[in-house]
């Protein structure tokens, strides 16, 4: 990095709850120890490539209000190096340890496969360069298969072959950079593998086109030695009507149906999970239960808003709720906490990329002393184990050890007599949480 984009911003330290210096961390404190492991290690943090660097921060109402002075607009690899290089420079001051890329916004697209393969070749060698001066690593990356017009109708679903074909060459390239720059992870999001309608749409068809991708993209990731994880991030909709990975439930079941659970694991949006009527909670839950929880993309949406606002995660309950199911698992090890998240088109300077990290940043902070607390105190363990307890004893193991028969079942209730009922204590247990997110 020859020249520094951001000059007049230091590197952000941790100042402690008391400070009021706005370009600091109140509450994330890396080197701090928490149940044998720092800050750093437990939250993973990542910044995206995508919102960081090329949203300009437009929406359909208006045009970009974004501040870039390092991007001249062009598509020059020479700019793109620049963009890169101001990337790491702003990784470094944040304290982000990982980063994670789509293939175009990282190099511009050519004209032909071959020419975007050797533009995206020059800046993965800029990139490793970068990555061993600073030390960020690779947390995954990914292939744009959703904004070019030849995938309009979907890139592996889409009607026609050559869509396929071509999304298939640009995995096969992203893959294989990924490996190239230590990815511990590769993303498969399905933007427009989904429909618009099913009157013009054989969606049996498009899910088999889809699983056989999955499985050559599999194939070739084990062919070139890629040592990361493959994950599936679900989406409901926007910009289809309907997609194919929609939660994380239909996704789990897709892998299942086509032989592939066990090779991919989820990628969670905080977002997408709201935008398919589930908590952030439920869809972490979810993956969980089925050993797939794998990465997480921190962000969180806009009440009452029916799209994918992509805000930066500032709510304590929220990050509470993520870290609580990722401490139940034992952490992340492939993935991490990636910010998909984007400013306000209001907050348009350079230097509110750094205000925005760090209030998410300081948020999970907060969010992981809480999980640690709530775990700790473990009112809420006891509970939830207390009301199951029936199914601890003999008769309840042998019931899910398939031992018992439905009319032994019916038996053992007839001789029981009418069920006992038991309190759930919702609003109790909402009161403890309250009570140790509140206290510090």
């Amino acid at each position: 990095m020859a020249s520094e984009h951001f000059a007049l911003v230091r590197r952000l330290e941790y100042a402690g709850p008391a400070s009021k210096e706005p370009l600091s961390f109140r509450h994330y404190n890396p080197a701090k120890l928490i149940d044998g492991r720092t800050m750093r290690d437990h939250l993973r943090f990542a910044a995206c490539y995508w919102h960081t660097m090329r949203n300009g921060l437009a929406d359909p109402f208006g045009a970009p209000t974004a501040q870039m002075p390092w991007d001249d607009g062009s598509n020059s690899l020479d700019n793109a190096k620049r963009r890169a290089d101001a990337f790491f420079e702003f990784l470094v001051k944040c304290q982000i340890d990982r980063w994670c890329f789509h293939d175009r916004d990282l190099a511009p697209e050519g004209s032909t496969i071959r020419e975007s393969e050797r533009n995206l070749d020059a800046l993965v060698t800029h990139a490793m360069a970068l990555q061993q001066s600073t030390g960020v690593t690779l947390l995954w990356g990914t292939a744009n298969l959703f904004s070019h017009p030849r995938y309009m109708h979907g890139a592996a679903t889409g009607p026609g072959l050559d869509s396929f074909l071509h999304a298939a060459a640009q995995v096969r390239k992203a893959l294989e950079v990924t490996t190239t720059l230590g990815g511990t992870g590769y993303v498969f999001w399905g933007g427009r593998e989904g429909y618009t309608t099913l009157l013009n749409t054989d969606l049996k068809r498009e899910r088999e086109q889809l699983a056989r991708f999955l499985h050559l993209a599999a194939e070739h990731a084990k062919s070139i030695g890629f040592a990361g994880r493959l994950f599936i991030e679900p989406k409901p909709h926007e910009p289809t009507t309907h997609q194919y990975d929609s939660d994380a439930e239909s996704t789990l079941n897709f892998l299942r149906e086509f032989g592939l659970l066990g090779t991919f694991q989820l990628n969670i949006e905080t977002n997408h999970a709201t935008l398919a009527g589930h908590s952030m909670a439920h869809e972490l839950a979810v993956a969980s239960a089925a050993n797939a929880l794998g990465s997480v993309d921190a962000n969180m949406g806009t009440p009452g808003l029916g799209w994918d606002t992509d805000r930066f995660p500032t709510d304590v309950y929220l990050t509470t709720e993520i870290m609580l199911a990722i401490l139940a698992q034992g952490g992340l090890t492939h993935g991490g906490l990636n910010f998909d998240a984007k400013r306000r088109r209001e907050s348009f300077e350079a230097v509110d990329l750094f205000h925005a990290h760090a209030a998410g940043m300081d948020a999970f902070a907060l969010g992981l002393e809480a999980a640690t607390r709530i775990r700790a105190d473990g009112r809420l363990n006891d509970f939830v184990r207390e009301r199951y307890a029936s199914w601890s004893t003999d008769l309840g193991a042998r019931i899910l050890a398939g031992k018992v028969s439905l009319s032994e079942c019916a038996s053992e209730a007839e001789r029981r007599g009418e069920v006992g009922l038991h309190s759930g204590r919702q609003e109790m247990l909402e009161a403890i949480v309250n009570d140790l997110i509140l206290r510090q």
